[in-house]
């Protein structure tokens, strides 16, 4: 067995996955890196509490199967995580004991365990999207007689244009865009991966106008400031656009009390490009998608609308009879 004097501890092994892993071999975006800081700052703390040991003072084998395990309903029961932050807080998790595994053989059953928790199952919810009257509405919603109504109008046009997820929308530069007889927006998605998406005339002509409201413009000032004239975040977009959203249902009633998010943007600039006829490939360069499989979400979406729209057409009652089995085989299969 390793000698105990020569392994490497557990906050150095978590430094070194944070430093040398995540950051310079993987080379991760700063939100991925965020995500992680987030999850073990909570299970640390979580471990504190359940084990009554300082994070300093902890080695591999505390955090066992049974104390992830606590954890994750922890976050479930008591933080009130969906199964989906859940599952990403456990791959976090996995994703580091999977490096220290490679560090410290002494510690491989206990890691082994841990990677043998099964991410949960969870019933995807279908998405929600806005109709073309009601992302009008929000667009239009904005008094550009104001600095930031003219701002906010600019972003949400460009939002629905591009389907950019709003990290990507809060790192916007002004060189970022460019406007010309062929006017595009250049951005940075998951991984540093940039694509470029064209932009409609209305949008161009709006952002023009934005642009010449700004102080001092150079191509590295963010696209869309605060009034304190730095960056927006992403919390601070999304509540800009709740107040849209607010102003938008005095037109479309259905917007009163509903919650519309950054990503449902996004989700209603997939579905009104599939409606519009556009290959589900182009729609997946379009939104940044690594996988294809994660656009075709929006076919199954879509697909159901119609198979919803098809049985409302169906008569109310049907004479359909049914086969009865002529023994208890099929209340059997049915009580199983």
């Amino acid at each position: 067995m390793r000698d105990p004097a020569m392994r490497t501890s557990f906050p150095r092994l978590l430094q070194q996955f944070f430093v040398e892993y995540l950051g310079q071999q993987k080379a991760v975006s700063r939100h991925t890196v965020a995500a992680y800081r987030d999850t073990f700052q909570l299970l640390l703390r979580f471990a504190q509490r359940e084990l009554g040991k300082n994070p300093t003072n902890l080695v591999l084998e505390d955090l066992s199967a049974a104390l992830i395990l606590d954890f994750l309903d922890h976050l479930e029961k008591e933080r009130g995580n969906s199964v989906r932050s859940r599952n990403a807080r456990l791959a976090a998790i996995r994703a580091f004991l999977k490096y220290a595994a490679h560090k410290d053989f002494s510690a491989m059953a206990s890691i082994e365990q841990v990677l043998a928790v099964p991410a949960k199952r969870y019933d995807k919810p279908v998405l929600g999207f806005l109709t073309k009257p009601e992302i009008d509405a929000i667009v239009m919603a904005p008094d550009t007689a104001t600095w930031v109504g003219q701002r906010d109008r600019a972003m949400l046009l460009l939002m629905y244009n591009t389907g950019a997820r709003v990290s990507e929308v809060a790192g916007l530069k002004l060189g970022d865009i460019v406007l010309g007889p062929t006017s595009v927006a250049h951005l940075s998605g998951k991984g540093r991966k940039r694509r470029s998406i064209p932009l409609w005339q209305q949008t161009a002509a709006t952002l023009r106008q934005w642009i010449r409201r700004l102080d001092d413009p150079d191509s590295s000032s963010a696209l869309f400031p605060s009034t304190f004239g730095k960056p927006m975040t992403r919390s601070s977009i999304a509540r800009r656009l709740a107040v849209a959203v607010t102003n938008a249902g005095r037109v479309e009633p259905k917007l009163i009390n509903r919650v519309v998010s950054p990503h449902i943007i996004r989700h209603t600039t997939a579905m009104h490009l599939l409606h519009s006829g556009v290959d589900i490939s182009v729609i997946a360069l379009w939104l940044g998608h690594e996988s294809p499989a994660t656009t075709y979400v929006y076919l199954s979406a879509d697909m159901k609308m119609k198979e919803e729209a098809l049985l409302r057409l169906q008569p109310s009652v049907i004479d359909a009879r049914r086969y009865k089995a002529p023994d208890d085989l099929l209340a059997f299969l049915k009580g199983l």
